[in-house]
């Protein structure tokens, strides 16, 4: 299926049916990617009387409930509302879904003992580009990060001067296979968050931020058209399925 997308004075054509997703899928167990000392998800058959919500069990059909945290279990999107006293759940802050996203590779720079996206590697990147989402894939691209258990490690993480230029040049979105854009023990500061979302100066409520994608290799850097997918929840964050098209 060929799509004609317009873009300012820009038109690419996509094909809609060889989508790339870079999402994470959700798991039960301690195989699924986690960060944040979260317990692990689970997914477990509804139970009541002698009603089972399993076929495997005897059951007459598969009624499972999940628990699960956003934050930490997977990929998820968020926004403002992560770090606002006011409620804007992700449902009402995301209301566009495709966006034209520029793909970029990165190596942190280390600071001591910390891993760190700066502000010069982005510009270094980006050049005059301004794309509607930034898409970061760091190096080295290992594929155990699919499966990571970050709590306690101190991963990479957004330098807050980096997050400032982001929003400053006008990027809406942004995308990182980490589980968070900030440092995992920051004192409760969060400043990449808060600088990026220009919280509570003015906050930018139609921009999101989205952690613990896993972008492949045989992904180019480059220019994609972006759908960004979630679940509609009046909450802060959702999981969340951000997909890939290559323009042609």
């Amino acid at each position: 299926m060929i799509a004609t997308i317009e873009h300012g004075d820009q038109v690419y054509k996509v094909n809609l049916a060889q989508p790339i997703d870079i999402s994470l899928p959700l798991q039960a167990g301690k195989e699924n990617v986690n960060a944040f000392h979260l317990p692990p998800m689970k997914i477990e058959p509804f139970r009541m009387g002698n009603f089972v919500g399993s076929v495997r069990e005897g059951g007459p059909c598969n009624v499972n409930n999940i628990f699960f945290n956003p934050h930490g279990n997977g990929t998820h999107t968020e926004s403002v509302g992560h770090i606002s006293t006011n409620n804007y759940p992700i449902y009402k802050c995301l209301e566009q879904f495709f966006f034209i996203a520029e793909v970029v590779s990165i190596t942190p720079e280390r600071r001591g003992t910390d891993s760190v996206i700066t502000m010069s590697s982005l510009k270094e990147k980006l050049g005059s580009k301004i794309p509607e989402a930034l898409i970061i894939r760091t190096r080295p691209n290992v594929l155990e990060k699919r499966t990571l258990q970050y709590s306690g490690t101190n991963p990479t993480y957004l330098d807050h001067i980096a997050a400032k230029f982001l929003a400053e040049i006008g990027v809406k979105h942004l995308l990182l296979d980490l589980p968070s854009v900030d440092k995992e023990e920051d004192g409760g500061k969060l400043s990449a968050h808060h600088q990026f979302w220009n919280y509570p100066d003015a906050p930018r409520k139609d921009c999101t931020i989205t952690e613990l994608i896993y972008v492949p290799d045989q992904v180019n850097d480059g220019t994609f058209l972006l759908n960004i997918q979630i679940a509609s929840f009046m909450n802060d964050a959702s999981p969340s399925k951000p997909v890939l098209y290559k323009f042609f």
